[in-house]
């Protein structure tokens, strides 16, 4: 952890100012598994999605690093770069629990604005001395050590704009924290590479590029317009202006589908475990849709061949949310797939439900309204309800297979944190 001489030097007399905080952990899940097994400590880490040497890195700790490990490396790769490296399986339910313990921590002391993914969170420090905004950060990595352990740490950004103060807490990484004062900016940029400012994709940095922008300090010297036109929409303008330290404003975005996906293990290659293992996800899918609260009116089954094919079917249907319909709809549609398709070995299988819509835009018949839900939805509710109350999937439809690998709950995807609902193992633990 850091000492006090590693923070940054602050004037004696510092104004309030507006201030936004953001905390970025360092390779949360690598350095999860280090603190929760003492054999790991000093020890190079790495997880992978699936407890097969097939699989690739997701998340590899600072010592892994170190030997040259990245993200995305095949685990023969990561084992000839570092061969005393030690691989563990994702284990999503424990990153999620973590992180909802890390939300309490913070929250002792200062709201969390917003949760971006289950290791990065914003906060609004509103009108506050600099002085004592570090002083915040020193108070929360201290509980955050005491709660989490020594070795899951996060590093600190504050700035003006929450865009600057992302781009601050990777500056210094790891268990670090920088802050970007209005007086050094917007020079504190400049030797920061495009490619590392977030919002700035691979395809238009071949925008910029062509523009003539190959810096940083290029793009902050053009005008708003400029960015605009380049950009070929206002988020151009609004990543311009954050970057100059002005707020502004965006639109609510509005939930579209929800999802899950799965790659098999081999002894689910076959069509009737790949449509176990969609009935599973269809669960964790239709769960989410009902607790935000939405109905979905179309699906899309989709699936990749052992021979590298990939094969999709969409179906159509009036609104329903319950576990009862979308079972029924899923296996239909994949049998539709097999049928068509003649395959019978499968590498990955999703769901999709989408064409979500709220309970009033429903449109009834002649002889139902859109508030005459079916028995199936009350249902499915109360098992909702129960599943929640007591932590754990009490009851579930179908079979109660496990989906190899151990946990078949709920995965962790950027930009949605699930809840603590969510991790109930829909293929464990339940009742068939």
């Amino acid at each position: 952890m850091n000492t006090p001489s590693q923070f940054p030097p602050l004037m004696a007399t510092e104004p309030k100012r507006n201030w936004s905080m953001f905390l970025d952990f360092d390779s949360f899940f690598a350095h999860v598994e280090k603190q929760s097994d003492p054999a790991l400590h000093n020890l190079p880490v790495a997880v992978c999605p699936t407890p097969t040497p097939y699989s690739g890195v997701i998340a590899c700790c600072y010592q892994s690093k170190a030997a040259g490990v990245k993200r995305g490396m095949k685990r023969a790769e990561a084992e000839a770069l570092c061969p005393d490296i030690v691989f563990r399986h994702a284990r999503h339910d424990v990153y999620i629990r973590k992180h909802h313990t890390i939300i309490e921590v913070i929250e002792r002391h200062v709201p969390v604005e917003k949760a971006w993914s289950v290791d990065e969170m914003s906060i609004d420090l509103k009108r506050m001395r600099i002085s004592d905004a570090v002083a915040l950060v020193k108070a929360i990595k201290a509980d955050l050590a005491e709660a989490l352990g020594p070795l899951v740490t996060a590093s600190f950004g504050i700035a003006q704009t929450g865009l600057l103060a992302k781009i601050a807490a990777e500056a210094n990484k790891p268990d670090g924290l920088v802050v970007f004062h209005p007086r050094e900016m917007p020079d504190r940029l400049h030797g920061i590479e495009l490619k590392d400012i977030p919002g700035v994709a691979r395809g238009m940095l071949v925008r910029l590029r062509r523009a003539g922008v190959t810096t940083t300090e290029g793009l902050l010297n053009l005008q708003p317009k400029q960015v605009r036109r380049i950009w070929g929409s206002v988020e151009g303008e609004r990543l311009w202006r954050a970057l100059h330290g002005e707020h502004t404003e965006r639109p609510a975005t509005k939930r579209s589908m929800f999802g899950h996906s799965r790659v098999l293990a081999r002894s689910w290659r076959n069509p009737k475990k790949a449509g176990e293992c969609l009935r599973i996800l269809t669960t964790h899918a239709a769960r989410r849709l009902r607790a935000d609260d939405f109905f979905a009116t179309r699906l899309t089954v989709s699936v990749k061949t052992g021979k590298g094919m990939r094969l999709a079917m969409d179906r159509e249907f009036p609104a329903v949310r319950d576990d009862f319909s979308l079972h029924r709809i899923v296996a239909e549609t994949f049998d539709g797939i097999v049928r068509k398709s003649r395959e019978s070995d499968f590498m990955h299988v999703s769901i999709m439900l989408h064409g979500v819509i709220k309970e009033d835009e429903i449109v009834g018949d002649l002889f139902t309204g859109p508030r005459d839900l079916p028995r199936t939805d009350k249902a499915v509710h109360v098992m909702d309800a129960l599943n929640q109350k007591y932590e754990k999937s009490v009851l579930k439809l179908g079979a109660p297979d496990d989906l190899p690998g151990g946990y078949d709950g709920v995965k962790i995807a950027f930009g949605r944190i699930p809840a603590k609902a969510d991790m109930f193992a829909a293929g464990s633990g339940g009742m068939g």
